[in-house]
């Protein structure tokens, strides 16, 4: 099956562009500043935090990698195996596959067959319609469904799409006509402020950022390519960082003192270990995705090892907080953080002042 061999292209390419580090990683621009005695106990901590109607108890959640495939099934069983013991939220890949082909349906119910009391997100693009999205969410029974926007791999990808001008409104019919919460996420190139606006002008109360620095479906779709005068390479990289958008988010008064309480902005993409969590939080996140980092545990070691990283980033994530000062994850948005390089060129050139981010902790004092 065509379909079938390109999703395994997408696990195989995935997996090798975690050895081969992005030339550019946003997270790197932002220095959290240390204040020696702003310490607490870590049992004073809290880790959870609120996304919709849900209570996570990290902010972080495996967010949608793969399916369709033999290989998929399994690092999918790994997944669900570790997030069914540690209570974290998990995200499947796209199931537009098993809509359209549903002998490829097992490589994505096994999550909840393995998960059967987590919260699970089923996961289809933007361009498909409310019926569809429905039966994704009945085919995992899902909690919610990530509802992701991909126009440039769409744009690169041989057998894409070149037709988005009724994402907005198909996202609108979702997003009032589902029964369960949605999330609408980039790929990996980023939402902007006016992205996020539209959306939640739509009725989407929940969007991840999903910015470049994780895994890059440009370069995975053109690397799918038969080569020659035949190529894509100039989107290599393209799209804004997680950290940028989180940057024009704040612009936009979706995240910060000034924000909508009601509209929840989560960030992902090249988030590679527990202080980018902690960063992107900082930056005002409720909660971070992570694919590519997980998708390397699992599809090579397994469930057992997957579960013991989770547990490990849980911890790790609670004694971050506890040397910050911060009770609850929601205080971090009162550290001090430094912005530096291409993300404070960003800030400049779209109109923000990040100095007042390097004097939050005198604002809460």
């Amino acid at each position: 099956m065509i379909v079938s061999s390109r999703k395994e292209d997408h696990i195989r390419l995935a997996a090798e562009q975690q050895d081969q580090p992005a030339s550019y990683r946003g997270f790197d621009d932002i220095e959290i500043l240390h204040h020696a005695l702003a310490g607490i106990d870590r049992a004073q901590v809290d880790t959870s935090v609120t996304v919709g109607p849900w209570t996570w108890r990290a902010p972080f959640y495996v967010t949608g990698m793969t399916g369709g495939t033999e290989t998929a099934m399994t690092i999918n069983r790994a997944l669900a195996r570790a997030t069914a013991a540690t209570g974290i939220p998990m995200a499947s890949g796209s199931i537009g596959i098993a809509l359209d082909y549903p002998e490829t349906s097992p490589s994505f119910t096994v999550i909840r067959e393995e998960n059967p009391d987590g919260i699970v997100l089923a996961n289809i693009g933007a361009g498909r319609s409310l019926d569809d999205a429905k039966r994704v969410v009945d085919l995992l029974s899902a909690d919610g469904l990530q509802l992701h926007l991909n126009s440039v791999q769409e744009t690169v990808m041989p057998e894409g799409s070149r037709d988005f001008s009724a994402w907005l409104g198909l996202v609108e019919q979702i997003a009032s006509g589902l029964d369960v919460p949605i999330i609408v996420k980039e790929v990996g190139f980023g939402l902007s402020a006016k992205t996020l606006t539209e959306l939640k002008n739509a009725g989407v109360t929940i969007a991840d950022v999903a910015g470049s620095g994780g895994t890059d479906f440009a370069k995975i779709e053109n690397d799918r390519r038969s080569g020659g005068h035949d190529d894509y390479s100039y989107l290599n990289g393209f799209g804004s960082s997680a950290v940028q958008c989180l940057l024009d988010a704040r612009l936009g008064h979706h995240v910060g003192p000034n924000a909508d309480p009601n509209f929840t902005v989560l960030a992902s993409g090249g988030v590679r270990h527990p202080l980018d969590v902690v960063k992107s939080v900082a930056m005002g996140a409720r909660a971070v995705g992570v694919a590519g980092t997980f998708l390397k545990v699992a599809l090579s070691e397994g469930a057992d090892a997957m579960t013991e990283v989770l547990e490990i980033w849980m911890e790790r994530v609670g004694q971050l907080q506890a040397m910050m000062g911060a009770a609850t994850p929601g205080a971090l948005e009162y550290t001090d953080i430094l912005v530096r390089g291409r993300s404070r060129e960003f800030a400049d050139l779209r109109g923000l002042d990040v100095r007042a981010l390097a004097r939050r902790s005198q604002e809460a004092s």
